[in-house]
């Protein structure tokens, strides 16, 4: 999992006012590194506005829409960590932001990963909490 998560596409003690404001965060990751065309990040507000990302634990996946493949250069992963939480509606806090961009059908094993890893309450603790890059890459990786 590290060729997609790397320490530099982590974030750390982010803060963030709205989920819009989140959601355009973790997606700067992913343009700032290549992974992504900047409009990418139109396409993770408007799969936001179909369906929230939120998947409970304190955590939300955002990424884009089916019609969003065009914009993927490679597949990758930003972690953005908020640790006073932004509301992503209806009283769902969220601490920790997974950005996603997959090529073809890569971001299937992408989430199932992540989904390995975020369903482990101390996981998302450990990440919540984590003070280094390094420490949320050490999470991850332990997951095969």
């Amino acid at each position: 999992m590290t060729e997609i998560l790397s320490k530099d596409n982590v974030m750390l003690n982010a803060n963030v006012g709205t989920k819009e404001e989140a959601i355009r965060l973790t997606g700067s990751v992913l343009v700032e590194k290549g992974y992504v065309d900047e409009s990418y990040i139109e396409k993770m507000l408007e799969r936001e506005a179909l369906t929230s990302t939120y998947m409970g634990n304190f955590v939300a996946i955002p990424h884009g829409t089916e019609d969003s493949k065009s914009f993927v250069k490679e597949s990758g992963i930003s972690i953005v960590q908020v640790p006073d939480g932004v509301d992503f509606g209806g009283g769902n806090i969220v601490k920790l932001l997974i950005g996603i961009a997959g090529k073809g059908d890569e971001h299937l094993d992408i989430l199932s990963k992540i989904a390995i890893v975020c369903s482990e309450e101390e996981n998302i603790e450990s990440l919540v909490k984590a003070n280094s890059a390094e420490e949320v890459l050490a999470i991850f990786e332990g997951v095969n």
